[in-house]
């Protein structure tokens, strides 16, 4: 058997698989919300909720696009993130969704933590 057949074989035995109905989730804003809201409830998730809000201040790699919904959805995540095996949620008072695709971007990485 060849090698590279081998180590694929062998690679595959020692990564356990997802278990059923385990799978990414990422926290972003819903784009239907005012910008008003989303200010709301990024200001709380940046302030009072915790999450780390350095990557959208200017000069940052999540800073561009320059829109509110883009940087709320990065705080919303970084709360989610941080606290969803805590009980936080992804709710925002209805600001936000969850998504199963990966919102990253660029040099822009949404942390996804299992």
């Amino acid at each position: 058997m060849p090698i590279r057949i081998m180590l694929l074989l062998l690679l595959m035995s020692i990564i356990p698989p997802k278990s059923a109905g385990e799978f990414e989730q990422w926290c972003i804003a819903d784009e239907q919300t005012p910008d008003d809201e989303l200010q709301a409830a990024m200001d709380w998730a940046c302030g009072s909720g915790g999450a780390d809000c350095g990557m959208i201040q200017a000069n940052r790699a999540c800073y561009f696009p320059n829109t509110m919904t883009n940087h709320a959805s990065y705080a919303f995540n970084d709360y989610f993130q941080k606290l969803k095996h805590k009980g936080g949620s992804c709710n925002f008072r209805g600001a936000a969704i969850i998504t199963e695709l990966d919102p990253s971007y660029n040099n822009c990485r949404y942390e996804f933590i299992p």
